[in-house]
């Protein structure tokens, strides 16, 4: 029988994801929960991680691993970030170790960037994956890449021989939420519609007057007889159009620069469908496998006992 090594954690804000891997990072057990940071109540991490993570997936004796939002000031405890350039080497050496956890229980420290237009960014979880991705290839570790994390808020991360050197986030999920639940917009659930999207992307233009095209997707369907079942996938078709026709030069990237995809993948499809509308090659890559490979080599550096 294959023996567990260590509990992998990815635990972000609104859900926890939890992984056994054995030593040579199969996975043995894995569970998701509905614990993010910002659906429990100030210092109850580390009770719900004792009291639910651990016994559910039966880790009550094994080291842990955590990245994400759990090292912010809405989780455990407040992780310094590292500066970039950083690669894993530099994540491994700010590992911060949870006094009097035992066994040990170690939290992932985030990034912190200046934005090629001079403004700070951060990032928390998101790194791990992007780490974890260059270490899949050892040809990830030469030259120079963008990559792309779709998400609440979504990462575009300028890569160099292995390091993340600079990144910059988009709210474009926490928008779309916020919009669909709290505006005029007349969006409904439903089923996912590509033609919609399609045409969203293209109303996105270049990604300039955001504001003002976004309220096209309320005049299309009390002006020009749009059905509202279309309005979900016509507002995230706008929103990500307008992200990946803006962003990526504000993270420094060249015209039509191939982007690699790294995360959910149905919203990676997503991400790719609409840069593809604008000739960009892309590659995609799961961010649950790129993730575990980070939180692996992370376990490994430091040898947790």
């Amino acid at each position: 029988m294959t023996e567990a090594a260590f509990l992998a954690v990815d635990w972000g804000t609104t859900n926890l994801r939890a992984w056994v891997l054995d030593r040579g990072g199969g996975i043995l057990a894995g569970r998701d929960f509905p614990l993010g940071v910002s659906r429990i109540g100030a210092g109850e991490a580390q009770r719900c991680f004792d009291e639910t993570v651990r016994p559910a997936l039966k880790a009550e004796g094994l080291p842990a691993v955590l990245c994400g939002m759990v090292g912010s000031n809405l989780g455990w405890v407040e992780v310094p970030y590292v500066d970039c350039p950083a690669d894993l080497n530099a994540l491994g050496r700010r590992l911060l170790r949870i006094e009097g956890e035992s066994p040990p229980v170690l939290i992932v420290p985030g990034l912190r960037a200046r934005r090629p237009d001079g403004e700070p960014d951060v990032m928390r979880g998101e790194e791990v994956q992007v780490l974890g991705w260059i270490a899949e290839a050892t040809e990830r570790r030469r030259g120079r890449r963008l990559v792309c994390h779709p998400g609440t808020h979504a990462k575009w991360v300028r890569v160099e021989d292995g390091r993340i050197e600079h990144f910059v986030t988009a709210m474009t999920g926490e928008l779309f939420d916020l919009l669909r639940k709290h505006s005029v917009l007349p969006v409904r659930d439903g089923p996912d519609d590509d033609e919609a999207f399609d045409d969203g992307v293209r109303a996105a233009g270049d990604g300039e007057a955001l504001a003002a095209r976004l309220f096209t997707a309320r005049s299309r369907v009390v002006g020009a007889g749009m059905p509202a079942a279309r309005v979900r996938s016509y507002l995230s078709g706008l929103l990500i159009g307008a992200e990946v026709a803006a962003t990526p030069a504000l993270a420094g990237a060249d015209p039509g620069e191939p982007v690699a995809l790294i995360g959910d993948l149905r919203l990676c499809g997503l991400y790719r469908r609409a840069l593809q509308a604008r000739g960009v090659e892309t590659s995609v890559h799961d961010g649950d496998d790129a993730v575990l490979t980070g939180l692996k080599a992370l376990f490994e550096a430091e040898r947790v006992t």
